[in-house]
């Protein structure tokens, strides 16, 4: 039981139940935002940050209407791959609509059969050029050693427009043209390229590029041919008028 003292010092009016607080709608939205504050930022960073990439994915990034791919042991200055790429675009068309048309250069460093080549370039090159090939990506490789790449992965087709057999790899000379064979691909006004921090030559663009071959690979299934529809129409306006001149070797 209490003490009399304790239930002496008792005011009444402290028996009595405290009136809740009314907040005002103000005074309720600053509670709201003190506790949570927090969460707000960190859920508005992530909404940020996806439709930044969603944004940047989808209407800023160039989606190229074309993949031509370059195989070479050395740089390509890029002086050269910017003039080529113009270039080539002038004879393809808009086919995915958003009012240009884009040729992209996918540039794969290797040097076929060379043992003294730099390993690790050849490796990343290996890989990049595999993954390429799977996913029928580019449909037009430019070659500076067309011999050395069609041995290597057999992507290539003939000229007439069949398939190699597996054991008919090793005639690469009925598989592709000489850049100087294709009065399109030799006519291209590609400027110069000047020295620099890799390429310490300059000169003409189009003298380099007449070092190069060019061929197209081979759709083995639909998908294959579905991924490659397109390269087959600028394929045959850029090779309008060849007549190969590649021999074997020897």
């Amino acid at each position: 039981m209490a003490s009399y003292r304790y239930e002496r010092d008792i005011d009444p009016k402290d028996l009595q139940p405290r009136k809740q607080r009314q907040y005002t709608r103000k005074e309720r939205w600053a509670n709201w935002w003190d506790y949570n504050l927090k969460w707000v930022i960190i859920i508005g960073i992530i909404v940020v940050f996806f439709g930044y990439n969603f944004i940047g994915q989808y209407f800023f990034t160039v989606h190229a209407d074309y993949n031509v791919a370059v195989v070479a042991p050395h740089y390509l200055p890029e002086a050269t791959q910017t003039a080529l790429q113009d270039a080539l675009a002038a004879y393809g068309e808009d086919r995915n609509g958003d009012g240009k048309v884009v040729v992209k250069l996918n540039l794969y460093t290797m040097d076929f059969g060379n043992e003294d080549s730099d390993a690790y370039l050849d490796m990343a090159g290996t890989t990049k050029l595999s993954t390429d090939i799977q996913g029928a990506l580019s449909s037009i490789f430019i070659l500076y050693d067309p011999a050395g790449f069609q041995q290597t992965t057999g992507t290539l087709r003939y000229l007439d427009g069949s398939l190699p057999q597996s054991d008919a790899d090793s005639d690469w000379w009925n598989m592709v043209y000489r850049w100087t064979d294709c009065p399109v691909l030799a006519g291209l006004d590609l400027g110069d390229y000047a020295s620099d921090a890799v390429q310490s030559e300059s000169g003409s663009s189009q003298e380099l590029m007449s070092r190069y071959y060019i061929g197209i690979r081979g759709a083995w299934n639909k998908d294959s041919a579905d991924l490659l529809a397109g390269g087959e129409e600028l394929w045959n306006k850029l090779t309008a008028g060849a007549v190969s001149t590649a021999r074997a070797e020897g």
